[in-house]
Order: C-alpha cells, then sequence, then structure tokens
C-alpha cells in the first residue's frame, strides 16, 4: 500500500471523527497494532492559520504518529493552500481535504459535501494546494450530494488529474447522512473511475468480515474504520490478521480491555490535564464497557469520576460487583456474555448477520437540521 512517497505496512485506515479521533485515542489505536496511517478530527483551514487554540491542540502529534494526515475543511482556495503550507512546516506527512461532511455548519460555507456540486471550483482549490507543498494531498468524499447527483467518479478522475495521491471515499450521499446502508457499487464506481491512485473505501466497517467483503466487493485499495474503531479499537489488529491468515483471533478479554482503557486514559491526562482529561474519558469509558458483559456499576460510576483516583476507585469496585457473573476460572459465565462477541468468532464471519456491529450513535433526523 503506498501514498505518494510513503510505502506503508497496513491498509486500514483510522479515519476522522469529529469528537473523537484526538491523539490519545490514536496512539491507542497504533500501540495495539494493525494501522499505520491516522488522520485528525476535521480542522478549520482558517482557525489554523490564526493560530486558535483548539485547531492546534487537534494538529498536535508526537514522534509515534510516523503517519499522519490533518484533515481540513473550508471553500478559500488561499486559506486551504496557506494551511496546507502551515501543515507541512510542522512536520506532518500529508494533508486530507474533507469533502465529505454533512453537517450544514461545514456545508454552510462551502466545504465539506458542498465541494462535490462545484468540481472546476474544486479542483481549482486542489491544484493550488498540491502546488503549494511537497507532502500528499489527498480527498475524503461521498458519493454525492443526493441520489440524483452522484459525482464521486467524476470528482475522482477531477482531483486526480490535480494531482491528489488518494481518495478515501464514504459510501453514502449527503442527503443520507448515517442513514441506512452503505453503498459498495458506489465505492466501485470511483474505483474504476480511477486510474494510478489508490481509492480507500469507508462505511459500516465493524468487523474484520466487513472489511473483507468491503475490499473484495469493491475492488478498492484499502479500508479505512471510524466508528467501528472507537465501538472496538482491536478492530485493525484483528482485521489486518484476519485479512492475511483467514483466521479470527478471539476477541481481547476483560484484563486487556481494562489494560488498554487505563492507558487511554493515562494519555487523556498527559494530553489534556486531569480533570479536563477524565471528563472527556466518561464517553470512551462507556464503549469500552460494552465488551465487559455485565456493567451496569461501572456504567452509573463513569458519569462522575474527575481523578485518576477515583476512576481506579470505581474500577476496584466495580470487579467485586462483577465477582458472581463469573466461573472458576475467572470468565463470564456463558449467560452473561456479550452476544457479539460470541457472533464475532463462532459464526461465519462473511455471514451479512455478523458483518455490522452497534457503533456511535449519530445524529437523527434530516441532515439539513444537524
Amino acid at each position: 500500500m503506498r501514498i505518494g512517497p510513503y510505502e506503508l505496512d497496513s491498509n486500514l485506515f483510522l479515519s476522522p471523527l469529529a469528537g473523537y479521533t484526538n491523539l490519545p485515542f490514536r496512539l491507542v489505536v497504533r500501540e495495539i497494532g494493525g494501522v499505520d496511517w491516522t488522520t485528525t478530527d476535521l480542522v478549520n483551514a482558517r482557525s489554523l492559520l490564526e493560530k486558535n487554540k483548539r485547531a492546534l491542540q487537534m494538529v498536535s502529534t508526537c514522534p509515534a504518529e510516523k503517519r499522519l494526515a490533518v484533515q481540513l475543511f473550508g471553500a478559500v482556495p488561499e486559506e486551504m493552500r496557506d494551511a496546507a503550507v502551515m501543515v507541512e512546516a510542522m512536520g506532518i506527512a500529508s494533508v486530507d481535504i474533507n469533502m465529505g461532511c454533512p453537517v450544514k455548519k461545514v456545508t454552510g460555507i462551502g466545504g465539506g459535501s458542498a465541494m462535490m456540486t462545484e468540481l472546476n471550483k474544486t479542483a481549482a482549490l486542489v491544484r493550488g494546494m498540491v502546488a503549494a507543498v511537497k507532502i500528499p494531498i489527498t480527498a475524503k468524499m461521498r458519493l454525492g450530494w443526493d441520489e440524483n447527483n452522484l459525482t464521486a467518479p467524476d470528482l475522482a478522475r477531477v482531483l486526480e488529474d490535480a494531482g491528489v495521491a488518494a481518495i478515501f471515499v464514504h459510501g453514502r450521499t449527503r442527503a443520507q447522512g448515517f442513514g441506512g446502508t452503505v453503498n459498495l457499487a458506489g465505492i466501485r464506481a470511483v474505483v474504476q473511475a480511477v486510474k494510478h491512485i489508490p481509492v480507500i473505501g469507508n462505511g459500516d466497517v465493524t468487523t474484520p468480515g466487513a472489511a473483507k467483503h468491503m475490499l473484495a466487493e469493491t475492488g478498492c485499495a484499502g479500508v479505512s474504520i471510524g466508528r467501528g474503531a472507537f465501538y472496538n479499537p482491536w478492530i485493525f489488529r484483528d482485521t489486518q490478521h484476519y485479512l492475511k491468515t483467514g483466521e479470527l483471533r478471539p476477541e481481547a478479554g476483560y484484563a486487556e480491555r481494562v489494560t488498554v482503557m487505563r492507558r487511554h486514559l493515562e494519555l487523556m491526562i498527559e494530553f489534556y490535564g486531569e480533570d479536563f482529561g477524565c471528563r472527556l474519558f466518561r464517553k470512551p469509558a462507556a464503549w469500552y464497557a460494552k465488551r465487559f458483559g455485565p456493567a451496569k456499576e461501572f456504567k452509573k460510576g463513569i458519569t462522575q469520576f474527575g481523578t485518576r483516583a477515583e476512576f481506579e476507585a470505581l474500577l476496584t469496585a466495580y470487579e467485586k460487583w462483577r465477582a458472581p457473573f463469573l466461573d472458576e476460572r475467572g470468565e463470564l459465565k456463558a449467560q452473561y456474555r456479550p452476544g457479539a462477541m460470541v457472533a464475532s468468532f463462532m459464526l461465519d464471519p462473511d455471514d451479512p448477520a455478523v458483518l455490522r456491529r452497534e457503533s456511535i450513535p449519530v445524529p437523527k433526523g434530516p441532515v439539513d437540521v444537524w
């Protein structure tokens, strides 16, 4: 797998996910393994140029992130160009242009999915960015504005001519938001539209079987995972193993999940400070707990902790509460095991019934009101 000058060890990518793919989480999935390219949350190009504190925090990185892309959004060519130059000067590997975000505050300024409606204007903006930097420029898009405007294949051709190094495509339209199911035929059309650059598919990949299915059905060069990674940070390691060997690894057990959860909290505290880091970690902690089996007492406590010591006390109390649900080996009794855990490695991984799991909640209602 290659993007521009970079030869990657994995064809699996961490998608940008607003509010979630911060530096601590990106480091967690890298340490678990299976991913070699991560992307920041979407960053407003103008805010970055103005050195807004929040924007600078979002693009913060460290030596462990060898392959990081900063995802920029905006519609003013000069701002996008200058922000790309600024990102390059920081020593970051790549710039990704957000052409897929459906949210009104992004599309309303001509960014995100709105860029898919004006191909010539978008091509001119991209050419300016490509000419201004030496690092690769990539683009993340959807299939189009709506079902009547599936512009992704045409835009992909235009972007390849403009010099982008890779295209990431979410298999839904802007009008769909996150509703319905991903359109694999739509992704395949984008793959067939370009000549040389890799196309990476995205959408509804929450299991190794779903990743394999997307690769087989679309011919894409790689798979980008967002919500599925937050639900299960082990998905990259396990998917890479499955694609190489055809063998599904057993899911991480409770002890391994707690070890990684503690590491995640440690990184949050290191990056954000103890008070803010702990408050931000309440949401990720709830997602780790989804794979604990019975976790009512833990979930009640994570809405309140504000220090590392309080978190450890909560975990100790939870493990005492959890003890009656364990067998003599210290494993969850069969009736208390999460159902998806059984499905993930005891059923056929290519069965459509087990290709998709519960994922991070997304906004409800029409995209126009998001």
